[in-house]
């Protein structure tokens, strides 16, 4: 499989759209406008195989300690090739590269994480996420996201 993981252009927003907003519809993320995804697309990666965008993910800082791995979604019809972890991959790479020492994200597939070294936490060990981002969300007082954590090892 020939995958290319790159920082997302203006010319992947309807796709990156598209692909969150058929998870969002589903209930395995939530909804992101094509508004909100400009104001973030420096965060965003998209894996390319032979000129087309498979999966989209994004890296959001929340301090110089710790990120997030957001927004991550594969094509359904390529799902188990890879293009997820090598999206992971490479934004673990990216937030090696900005310093930051813990890597977290929230998901309804722990097994996926797991295998790449993520270990389950607590909710309430994640406050910077809690607090800026998990109390404006309407699922807040019932989540069923499970939180999971990666310590990024030192250069």
């Amino acid at each position: 499989m020939s995958t290319q993981v790159r920082a997302a252009t203006t010319a992947d927003v309807p796709t990156i759209f598209e692909l969150l907003r058929d998870y969002a519809i589903k209930g395995r993320l939530l909804p992101r406008s094509t508004d909100e995804i400009c104001a973030h697309l420096h965060g965003f990666v998209v894996a390319e195989h032979l000129g087309k965008v498979r999966g989209c993910g994004s890296l959001e800082v929340f301090t110089e300690e710790l990120g997030e791995v957001r927004s991550l979604a594969v094509h359904p019809t390529t799902l188990g090739t890879g293009y997820g972890r090598a999206m992971v991959e490479y934004l673990q790479n990216e937030a090696h590269g900005l310093g930051l020492q813990r890597l977290m994200a929230l998901t309804y597939v722990p097994g996926f994480f797991h295998k790449l070294g993520f270990r389950i936490v607590a909710m309430e060990s994640l406050p910077e996420k809690v607090f800026s981002v998990c109390v404006t969300c309407p699922r807040f007082d019932h989540c069923d996201e499970i939180a999971m954590q990666k310590v990024l090892v030192p250069a």
